[in-house]
């Protein structure tokens, strides 16, 4: 007995499918995103340097104290915090949402 080691497709029936959306139109593109006004984007590209310079834990850790304190001490123990986040920092200072770290929320 001789058995033939062939394709499979020799077996079965190809059959091919049509592509998903090949019959439909192309949907048109979603309408650009509003601006918002400067002062807003500004202040959040600013809060999302300050976020990300409290989850860099090169510069010890942010809980219990300010982040200017914070970027005093790392720069007091040679861990060379951004100079920008201390400049950001002081023009700042009396807003609470930028002085406090990410973490100030929680309970120690």
């Amino acid at each position: 007995m001789t058995t033939k080691h062939g394709l499979i497709t020799d077996s079965f029936k190809v059959v091919k499918k049509a592509r998903r959306g090949a019959g439909r139109k192309k949907r048109s593109s979603p309408p650009p995103p509003q601006k918002e006004s400067e002062t807003g984007t500004v202040r959040e590209e600013e809060l999302q340097k300050l976020k990300q310079f409290d989850l860099d834990w090169r510069f010890g850790p942010c809980t219990g104290i300010s982040r200017l304190q914070r970027w005093e001490r790392a720069k007091l123990h040679g861990l060379n915090p951004p100079e920008e986040i201390r400049d950001l920092l002081s023009q700042t200072h009396t807003d609470g949402e930028y002085n406090q770290s990410l973490w100030s929320g929680y309970p120690l």
